[in-house]
């Protein structure tokens, strides 16, 4: 790893259109190999609002990773490695209500899993842990994320359940129909491994949800199109950018919430047991807890 000069500990992840933050300035770029393999990008690290960001492209340079292909656990890692506490996740979305309309944030406080065999945990291998993930997003700095996109003058919702699909494809006209019986809000691929490791490594994490359409379900949005979400993705992206800068300019606060000590009573296998190697790869996650 090419060791940045200062502190980081703000991460950003850009998701579908939001491949860059402009105002980013001292910029590097910080390659991380992981014991997961290496990350989506190099993360390009910079100052924004005199603060230290980690930024990174969640597909790669040029859009060149499906969901299912992202090496989320190596995303999350790198981040950890680098000394990030909170992450500002921005991802494309499909709105299963009315009034989430297209160009709206929605800041989800909940999920639903429709991925299919995706790593979503560091643990395995001689090591188990369980996390609580009643609330998968962080509060306090979900908080921190709506009143920025509030003073952006978005149109901003808070709370909300994100239904985590497989993709790549989009869903059927069946589907889409069921989500919203079951009273889910947002449709995405992306975020939930992100929210899981996230909370293994107490890192902070939160989401801002940028609307791109109406799902299936809607009469005139029956047909999605990579076309019309690049559309609306171009315009969400300036929005998102502002709202990123204004919730790091709130950074750093106290780490009160229970992510910043999720693993205290989490890791259940006993220390002498769980292999040297083990202990040696996942020292940044574990290390204050398991001595090697």
């Amino acid at each position: 790893m090419n060791a940045p000069q200062q502190d980081i500990r703000i991460g950003v992840i850009g998701g579908s259109g939001l491949y860059e933050m402009d105002a980013l300035t001292d910029r590097e770029e910080v390659r991380v190999t992981t014991p997961f393999g290496d990350p989506s990008s190099p993360y390009i690290v910079g100052t924004l609002n005199d603060r230290r960001v980690a930024f990174l492209a969640r597909h790669g340079q040029g859009h060149r990773l499906m969901p299912s292909e992202l090496n989320f656990r190596a995303n999350i890692f790198g981040f950890k490695t680098l000394g990030v506490d909170w992450i500002v996740s921005a991802s494309a979305v499909g709105s299963l209500r009315e009034e989430y309309r297209p160009l709206d944030i929605v800041i989800p406080d909940q999920f639903l899993d429709r991925t299919r065999g995706r790593f979503s945990t560091f643990f395995g291998g001689g090591i188990v842990a369980h996390v609580g993930f009643a609330h998968p997003f962080c509060p306090v700095l979900s908080s921190i994320a709506f009143d920025a996109a509030t003073g952006a003058g978005a149109r901003v919702h808070r709370g909300g359940t994100y239904v985590c699909m497989e993709g790549p494809q989009f869903s059927t006209l069946a589907e889409s129909r069921l989500y919203r019986s079951w009273g889910m809000d947002v449709i995405g691929m992306t975020n939930l491994q992100e929210a899981k490791l996230a909370r293994e490594a107490e890192i902070c994490y939160t989401t801002l949800a940028l609307v791109t359409d109406y799902d299936c379900w809607h009469e005139g949005h029956d047909a999605v199109t990579v076309d019309m979400i690049i559309a609306t993705l171009t315009e969400n992206a300036v929005t998102a950018q502002q709202v990123v800068a204004s919730a790091v300019a709130r950074l750093p606060v106290d780490r009160e919430c229970e992510c910043a000590t999720a693993l205290g009573s989490a890791i259940i296998t006993r220390p002498g047991l769980i292999p040297s190697d083990v202990k040696r790869d996942l020292a940044p996650i574990i290390g204050k807890y398991v001595k090697g």
